[in-house]
């Protein structure tokens, strides 16, 4: 259990009027009484709804010199899928990622599947997510070391996402993808500075290799084919499936290249540990329907049935990892092939005049930023400037009071 007091609220903006949690804990019980739920939903669902509520337990500060008391500051679930457990990950990741980042142009690829295989990554999830991974990072490392293309090994980080703006399962993969590698012989080869690699061939480079791995895992018997998959164990339905997607154009795009590298894990960031949907994104919770925006300031109404299932949609198998680094910003290079490349890019950073004070900001900030401390409210002054351990009236330290209740007696 982790404490934690809500985020400071930036100025001029409201915390949530509603959220996630009120959802729950309005029609939660009667979900799970008429639903089949695995053990993980029903987990992600407990600790949502008990999130800095007293259920956790907290802790009340008091100023020793002054007598000024706080609010009561309860507990956090510290749930991954949680909307109010994320910000200060984020942000410590985000640090962390500074420590690797190169002084060169970076791409956003996205990778989408065909709607024609969300039946089969709803029912084989870590599987196919696994493959999603697999076959993207595949298809760049390729492209990237074709000597007709580029002929270097170039750096890719990979964030799963599964839902739409109106949290509808739709699985895909967001890249940072380096605009240049380092070369077999140890040179760095910078990409064109407009596109990194033809969409077009990264598609079907992409859609071969993850059909290829789907017909495999047919053929041995390594898929869950129950429920709405259940038509694919025949054979030939199967492969005339695998026939037509073949045919098909799959959609693989690269966004416009980042303006600068201290901008490419800060975009990145907003990616990495977002969940379904924001409770900053709810705009009504009533007897029967969930309001919350969707995408161009709309918004949709849905039944707080269907918003529960969609949710849970989106519940990632247990320790299933979804932040991958593949080629120079795999793990196993961090201290060999991606310092290399460091060394190399350091003396003549090749990218445009106009991004040369960015670029120095990027590697001033990798370069003298201590460690992020390991405790919350210290990274929380790190991170922000704002001291939570300090009376806000007179400055002196605040001393902890555990609320009666509170596992250990203190949750710091």
């Amino acid at each position: 259990m982790h404490e934690c007091r809500a985020a400071p609220t930036p100025s001029g903006q409201r915390r949530p009027r509603f959220e996630v949690a009120d959802v729950f804990r309005q029609h939660g019980q009667a979900y799970r009484d008429s639903h089949a739920l695995t053990s993980q939903q029903r987990k992600v669902m407990r600790d949502v709804e008990a999130c800095r509520t007293a259920v956790l337990g907290g802790h009340v500060d008091v100023c020793a010199e002054c007598g000024y008391q706080a609010d009561p500051s309860y507990n956090s679930c510290r749930n991954r899928h949680c909307p109010k457990c994320q910000c200060l990950r984020q942000a410590a990741w985000v640090e962390q990622r500074m420590q690797r980042i190169l002084p060169t142009s970076y791409f956003h690829v996205v990778f989408t599947v065909p709607a024609e295989l969300r039946d089969l990554a709803l029912y084989n999830r870590r599987w196919f997510f696994n493959q999603l991974f697999r076959a993207a990072s595949q298809a760049l490392l390729q492209l990237g070391s074709d000597p007709e293309r580029l002929g270097a090994q170039i750096g890719v980080t990979a964030v799963l996402h599964t839902w739409t703006r109106s949290l509808r399962f739709h699985p895909h993969l967001h890249c940072v993808v380096t605009g240049g590698g380092l070369s077999p012989d140890g040179r760095w080869i910078e990409a064109n500075d407009k596109h990194l690699f033809p969409v077009k061939v990264l598609a079907i480079l992409f859609r071969n290799k993850l059909l290829d791995a789907l017909a495999r895992a047919w053929r041995a018997g390594h898929l869950d084919l129950r429920g709405a998959c259940r038509h694919l164990r025949d054979k030939k339905t199967f492969f005339t499936l695998k026939d037509q997607l073949y045919r098909k154009n799959w959609v693989v795009y690269a966004k416009r290249p980042f303006a600068g590298p201290q901008q490419v894990f800060s975009y990145l960031g907003r990616y990495t540990h977002r969940v379904a949907i924001s409770n900053q994104r709810i705009l009504s919770v009533d007897d029967d329907h969930v309001r919350f925006l969707t995408k161009d300031g709309k918004s949709t109404s849905i039944t707080s049935e269907q918003f529960i299932q969609r949710f849970l949609l989106h519940v990632l198998p247990t320790r299933f990892v979804k932040i991958r680094h593949y080629g120079l910003m795999a793990p196993a290079n961090a201290t060999t092939r991606l310092e290399q490349a460091r060394r190399i890019l350091r003396p003549s950073v090749l990218v445009p005049l106009a991004l040369a004070v960015p670029i120095l900001a990027a590697l001033l900030v990798a370069n003298i930023a201590r460690p992020v401390p390991p405790d919350w409210r210290q990274r929380l002054e790190y991170l922000t400037g704002i001291d939570l351990q300090r009376c806000p009236v007179c400055g002196a330290h605040w001393v902890r009071i555990p609320l009666p209740g509170t596992p250990g007696g203190d949750s710091s």
